[in-house]
């Protein structure tokens, strides 16, 4: 099943933001697309994983992942991977070896949303449901088993220490966070236990959870550009399709901050804005390549691991048509020995054997997976079907 097992897609390695953006899809975009994706001749399964660095569409079947993606995004991928590679792709990118931050801890639980979404919507097929959890489990043993502490673990807590080189220190300093979702309470959270003085925009329509990080004041998201008036940074995390700082509306603020860190994709903060401003977006914030090269080894001979468990559950899955095979050919093999019903010492010799054999294979080969193939199960079968047992 491994070589039809494929993934095409971006990300923050191999194209810019602005190209990222135009494959960014939010929760209910995904919804609509896997349904179309999945109707992809040949396709058996899809699963979508579109985050703020990355969009990458895994399939398992005989189709072209490549095309695929082309057709639902109108765009070449430049990331295309096929059998063990694609799997292992997803592995490195579940543990955060893949991430713009290195070893960021929001991506294990956006891979499980991906494959979560995907079931719900019925585009998942088994093998990638079962390659996704193992993903998900290789990625929590490498964030137990291994210490990231070398490097951030969020773009967000990257951006704070961004912006702390650029301010030389945060101490007393006013910051406007805009966007009240998770990763604007964590920004705001960060700048707060670094001593800043914190604004949290809120939107006066928006119902339900309205809290904001202890010591962290509030304004209506209207009024961000009055409340920006002397401050010394602001921060911009939302999920808006529309750009929450302007050029023009910017240009005009008689005191603006000489600071904007953009942790949104698509992007809030106009480029344009450069102009008056020092802008970093996420592209800007990323981890030196050379750090976490230890952490980075440890982690790959984790992952090598849940790979071979994976690969060995595939190779079991796929000699079950053999397994079945090898049970009825020695139950006819049994029918057939001299003596065999007294032996048994059952009336129903046929039902008694077609259990012992059942429950014999299964045993057996249940703890040899790593050797089981469906080409060997064949071998052994002839040889059964030839009355060759030794």
């Amino acid at each position: 099943m491994f070589l039809k097992l494929k993934m095409a897609g971006i990300d923050h390695h191999t194209a810019a933001l602005a190209e990222r953006e135009r494959a960014a899809l939010a929760a209910g975009q995904v919804e609509r697309l896997l349904p179309r994706i999945r109707g992809t001749e040949g396709a058996e399964g899809c699963v979508l994983l579109c985050t703020c660095n990355r969009t990458e569409l895994y399939l398992c079947g005989d189709c072209d992942a490549a095309a695929a993606f082309e057709a639902a995004f109108g765009m070449s991928p430049a990331i295309v991977r096929e059998g063990m590679d694609a799997a292992r792709r997803l592995f490195e990118v579940a543990a955060g070896l893949e991430s713009q931050i290195f070893g960021d801890d929001q991506i294990l639980t956006q891979v499980g949303d991906a494959a979560a979404l995907a079931r719900r919507q019925k585009a998942a097929c088994g093998v990638l449901d079962q390659l996704f959890r193992r993903a998900v489990t290789a990625g929590k043993r490498v964030k137990t088993e291994v210490r990231l502490t070398a490097v951030p673990e969020s773009a967000v807590r990257q951006g704070v220490r961004f912006a702390a080189r650029r301010l030389g220190c945060l101490e007393g300093r006013r910051a406007l966070v805009i966007g009240n979702g998770k990763m604007g309470r964590l920004a705001a959270g960060l700048l707060r236990e670094a001593g800043c003085r914190v604004a949290v925009t809120l939107r006066t329509y928006r119902h339900g959870e309205t809290v904001i990080p202890a010591g962290c004041t509030a304004c209506p998201y209207d009024d961000r550009y009055a409340a920006m008036e002397g401050a010394d940074l602001v921060v911009s995390a939302t999920a808006s399709p529309h750009w929450t700082l302007t050029a023009q509306a910017f240009g005009e603020l008689r005191d603006p901050p000489g600071l904007l860190i953009d942790l949104a994709a698509p992007r809030d903060i106009d480029p344009e804005l450069s102009a008056f401003a020092e802008v970093a977006d996420l592209d800007g914030l990323g981890t030196p390549p050379e750090a976490g090269r230890a952490e980075r080894a440890a982690a790959e001979a984790i992952l090598e691991e849940e790979l071979e468990a994976f690969r060995q559950w595939d190779a079991y899955r796929e000699a079950l048509p053999e397994i079945a095979a090898l049970k009825a050919g020695i139950c006819e093999r049994l029918r057939h020995t001299p003596g065999f019903p007294k032996l048994c010492g059952a009336q129903d010799a046929e039902g008694a054997a077609e259990l012992a054999v059942g429950k014999t294979v299964d045993l057996l080969l249940g703890g040899m997976k790593e050797i089981v193939t469906p080409q060997r199960l064949a071998a052994c079968l002839e040889r059964v079907r030839k009355g060759d047992l030794r």
